[in-house]
């Protein structure tokens, strides 16, 4: 009995060694964090045209946010779309929505908060192969673990579909 005890440990102590490079391969991760979305609209930071009702979600394999429309303020509203938020990742899907454009405003867009006090993201980039959207990185920005995505003025269909594929420092880990 003792002779599998002591085996049963060794093959543990490796399978655990050998974990250990994998996750480490796999880099720092938004799973398991807790994200705040809201959308927000404005042409002066301190006097918001439109800001939706905050949610939260933990990220998980799932799709975390389906925003359906909220009420109009100064003639805008919340266009509903589907955000799931990946490892690395976030996509954005109209496919829920009526055809349209999105208010032009300095900011309109979306305001993903990942908490904390630290730099999270390094950078940003749009997966040009997945979107049918004409996003771009400048319309793109980030302070501390907060992602802002600026939609403004732009148009979609139910076949716009947009990625951002990010680069985390791994600051503040879930």
């Amino acid at each position: 009995m003792a002779k599998i005890l002591h085996l049963a440990a060794a093959v543990l102590a490796v399978l655990t060694l050998a974990a250990a490079p994998l996750a480490a391969q796999m880099g720092p991760s938004l799973m398991g964090r807790t994200v705040t979305l809201k959308v927000l609209t404005y042409d002066d930071r301190n006097a918001p045209l439109y800001e939706s009702a905050s949610h939260s979600a933990k990220v998980t394999d799932a799709t975390e946010f389906g925003l359906r429309r909220e009420g109009v303020q100064n003639d805008i509203d919340v266009v509903p779309i589907l955000i799931d938020v990946e490892a690395s990742r976030i996509e954005f899907d109209y496919s829920i929505a009526e055809p349209g454009e999105l208010a032009e405003a300095k900011f309109n867009g979306y305001v993903l908060d990942f908490g904390g006090d630290c730099n999270l993201f390094w950078g940003a980039r749009v997966d040009r192969d997945f979107s049918t959207f004409p996003m771009t990185e400048n319309r793109i920005f980030f302070d501390k673990g907060t992602l802002y995505v600026d939609v403004s003025g732009m148009t979609f269909d139910r076949e716009s579909r947009f990625a951002i594929d990010l680069d985390l420092s791994g600051c503040g880990t879930a």
